[in-house]
């Protein structure tokens, strides 16, 4: 079993200074998620230098300062950039700003479950951002971050 498990490992080691390229999945991560194709978009962008080596299976890349995720990430999300010199570089998708986000109007509701019991999720239009770039947020968590919104 442990031969047909390791069939598919592969052991990854960077060294600091190497240059790597970052697999990104912008429609999981809720600061980087924008409304399009996702499926057509680059799964790696960079490359980014290693500034640090964090444990066995982290490392910290040198990201542009204009991005708002953190800049550690596990091994299994890099991949070496064989000569970064040569390589055209694919930037970060735009970062939303989240903290500068107000919601304006909700536009439609539906129930959901998370976890074992049952939630309202809320399609909330947000202010300077036209309807087809709303988005499903559950209706509680937007009450405590929005405490003063009444729809």
């Amino acid at each position: 079993m442990v031969q047909q498990a390791n069939k598919r490992r592969s052991d990854r080691h960077f060294d600091i200074g190497d240059f790597v390229y970052l697999k990104l999945q912008p429609y999981r991560q809720m600061s980087l998620r924008k409304q399009g194709y996702h499926k057509l978009r680059p799964k790696f962008y960079g490359p980014f230098k290693i500034l640090d080596k964090i444990g066995n299976v982290a490392y910290q890349l040198e990201l542009p300062a204009t991005t708002d995720i953190h800049n550690v990430f596990h091994v299994s999300q890099l991949k070496k950039c064989p000569n970064p010199s040569a390589e055209s570089v694919i930037p970060l998708p735009a970062t939303l700003p989240l903290k500068d986000r107000i919601p304006q109007l909700i536009l439609d509701r539906k129930m959901v479950k998370r976890g074992r019991i049952a939630a309202t999720k809320v399609l909330v239009q947000w202010q300077d951002s036209p309807p087809e770039q709303a988005t499903w947020e559950f209706y509680y968590d937007l009450l405590q971050k929005f405490p003063n919104f009444h729809p």
